[in-house]
């Protein structure tokens, strides 16, 4: 407000007041409030530039507001507020082109009875209707009834930042700030008292109980004496799983070049040189504005999550929307709107970069693939959030069959503490069989399905099943009722005609595996134990096993039973004289008479999730125990403020003043950040050591 006729303080208090901001005569931004709840704490008298005096209410519930991002005026003040134009259709997913806009929220149907109105009775415009719909934003978590969307746009009220726009130099942009959201229902603790937020008989509770971070998901109580002012402004640290969260402050939307005679001026000055090094980066960011500028550091270890929705039923979606309240948005993709090449290439240059595929092992080939053609180097590792049924690669991995509703919290732990292996990778060349005629050729496709396979490569009855069940649900066992007779096939392994004992043993299924399991869980290689012949099954030995199945064996592997050892080889050859069902990794297919070369290919960095032992502590119970035999015996002494840029030698100087002022037994020691980093450093390098004193 400005002018001779603006209130003072005690008439701010005696009544509601819009207060208004007004810069050279135009509204600049508008609040109302009611000053008889505010406590005088929050009153502020300052100048503003060319205004004469301005009062500034800032309270608990204007921190969004001071954020600089959002608006959390109190709902009565809506009457006032100016809309800047029409409200926009809601989205359901993240804009990616020239238009996306920072803080849209990420609007999804919702049903949960318990779920109230982010506008609150006051303001909501459907208040007394309990069947109105209402949509949940899948970042921030709040929900709005359809009817209320108008309203949400006027206070305007955002979602979490996603990126930053180009061009700005701020200082404010180089960290990420928190993003204040009032609840009305929050669990867990108070990070201020400690105390609860739920009240006794509260569940039918309509009143702001909590204001929480979406980002690093802090609370606390929606009072003066918990929520302090340093809060609104203060950096965010991202919470427990800052070190998987990719910062908005990476993400640069790129703005469009300005075609100006200045800028043309630059680019002639431009050498040669730094033209074509310029090149390959400008033909890569072609048709995307988003550029990621990403700040090394060996903690962070940056997570790109693939979801295919279409795995095991609901879990996909379920599982997508969980990620992305947990996560940038902008790290979370969706499989069933684009591949993962776009993504991929977008973050190609983010170092310790890690990938989460939520899916079946068909999933993990897709990325796997990708990840081969665009040749990033080193390739980013793997893990696997199983979802449906199957899984063999993930059970193999230590990740089990199916997604059990385990918290996503957990899970990002698990990938983030995962350790890296290798994983051999198969090349399926294909041939039409040189030994027969072209006129001789029975009908059959004339190639796999894939060209790599990653788990098993099969032949025979268990892919007829897999085939007929593709097929048709009316299953035809006379189209392939026999096992492999003369003249029908032939298999070679690094050199060895296996033909001869798979006829005399009357196999009716081949299977040339690479991981221990098979067929959602069995393990049909088994464990050789004292067989001189064959050497423990790995998946990193550059190796295949090749294993026959009569139906008997094939019956037995459900109850831990195992094929016939047939082979360990590099290499192998087959030669098929007959139309014979075969699948690569699950993906069926009748190949017409072929002849089929499998070798080596590479290996990809896996993420296999570590089993955590009884006699042997998890790096971070370590860490929480040399940081308490660290702080046992800290004692405070005094206080010393110094600037945050002052060197460490300075501060150090500051302590050792310190202590020889001292009147009392000058026998203490001070540590410093780097002395815990360097003690937590040693724990990292013994690890064994330490736990083994652990346990003693």
């Amino acid at each position: 407000m400005s002018g001779e006729g603006s209130p003072n303080l005690c008439q701010c208090f005696s009544k509601h007041l819009p207060l208004a901001i007004v810069r050279n005569g135009i509204l600049d931004q508008t609040d109302c409030f009611d000053l008889t709840q505010v406590d005088s704490s929050y009153i502020e008298c300052k100048k503003f530039g060319n205004l004469d005096v301005a009062v500034k209410v800032i309270a608990p519930w204007k921190a969004i507001s001071r954020s600089g991002l959002q608006h959390l005026a109190p709902v009565h003040s809506l009457n006032i507020a100016v809309s800047n134009g029409p409200v926009k259709e809601p989205r359901a997913a993240l804009e990616w082109t020239e238009n996306a806009v920072n803080g849209e929220h990420l609007w999804l149907e919702t049903n949960v009875s318990g779920d109230l109105c982010y506008l609150g009775e006051e303001s909501c415009q459907v208040k007394f209707s309990k069947s109105a719909l209402r949509r949940k934003c899948a970042a921030c978590k709040i929900v709005v009834h359809n009817a209320c969307m108008e309203q949400l746009e006027k206070i305007n009220f955002r979602c979490k930042p996603t990126f930053r726009e180009g061009g700005s130099r701020s200082p404010r942009e180089n960290f990420v700030r928190h993003h204040w959201v009032h609840r009305r229902r929050q669990e867990g603790k108070c990070k201020q008292c400690g105390k609860g937020f739920q009240q006794k008989f509260s569940f039918h509770s309509k009143e702001i109980v909590a204001i929480s971070c979406s980002w690093c998901k802090l609370a606390f109580h929606n009072k003066v004496t918990c929520f302090m002012l340093h809060h609104i402004e203060e950096p965010c640290s991202l919470g427990a799983h800052a070190a998987v969260i990719v910062p908005p402050t990476w993400i640069i939307k790129v703005k469009k070049p300005q075609n100006s005679l200045k800028t043309s001026t630059r680019r002639k000055k431009r050498t040669s040189f730094k033209r074509k090094a310029s090149k390959r980066g400008n033909e890569d960011n072609k048709g995307r504005p988003f550029v990621i500028k990403p700040i090394s550091s060996p903690l962070m270890k940056p997570l790109l999550v693939f979801v295919n929705p279409k795995s095991g039923g609901n879990q996909g979606t379920k599982v997508l929307q969980m990620f992305m309240w947990y996560l940038n948005p902008r790290q979370v993709f969706d499989l069933s709107q684009e591949g993962p090449r776009d993504a991929l290439e977008l973050y190609r240059k983010v170092p310790n970069l890690r990938i989460l595929a939520c899916g079946g092992d068909g999933t993990v080939g897709w990325i796997l693939s990708i990840l081969d053609e665009l040749q990033l180097s080193p390739p980013p590792p793997v893990a696997v959030l199983p979802l449906g049924t199957g899984n063999d690669l993930a059970r193999t991995l230590n990740w089990g069959g199916g997604y059990t509703d385990e918290p996503v919290s957990k899970i990002l732990c698990h990938v983030e503490d995962g350790t890296i292996v290798q994983l051999d990778r198969w090349n399926l060349q294909v041939e039409r069989n040189p030994d027969l005629p072209q006129d001789e050729l029975e009908d059959g496709a004339r190639k796999l399905p894939l060209s790599v396979f990653n788990n098993y490569f099969s032949l025979g009855f268990d892919a007829h099943v897999t085939l007929e069940f593709h097929e048709s649900r009316e299953a035809n066992p006379e189209k392939f009722n026999s096992r492999f007779r003369n003249k029908m096939f032939y298999a070679g392994c690094d050199g060895t005609d296996l033909t001869p004992k798979i006829q005399e043993l009357k196999f009716q299924c081949i299977v040339f595996l690479n991981i221990p399991r098979y067929c959602a869980g069995t393990m049909p290689w088994g464990n050789p134990g004292d067989h001189r012949d064959f050497e423990p099954q790995r998946h990193d030995d550059g190796y295949i096993e090749v294993i026959g199945f009569t139906m008997a064996s094939l019956a037995a592997l459900q109850v831990g039973g195992h094929g016939e050892r047939l082979h360990q080889c590099r290499e192998v050859t087959l030669l098929t004289y007959k139309s014979i069902p075969m699948q690569v990794d699950g993906e069926p297919c009748r190949l017409a008479p072929s002849l089929i070369r499998i070798s080596l290919r590479n290996q990809a960095n896996m993420v296999q999730k570590s089993k955590r032992r009884t006699s042997m502590p998890l790096l971070n119970d370590l860490s929480c125990l040399a940081c308490g035999l660290l702080f046992s015996e800290i004692i405070t002494v005094g206080e010393s403020t110094v600037v945050g840029s002052v060197k460490c030698e300075r501060t150090t100087a500051s302590m050792v003043k310190e202590k020889e002022n001292d009147d009392r037994d000058s026998t203490w020691h001070f540590g410093t950040c780097l002395s815990v980093c360097v003690a937590l450093a040693f724990i990292k390098e013994n690890v064994q050591a330490l736990a083994e004193a652990s346990v003693k």
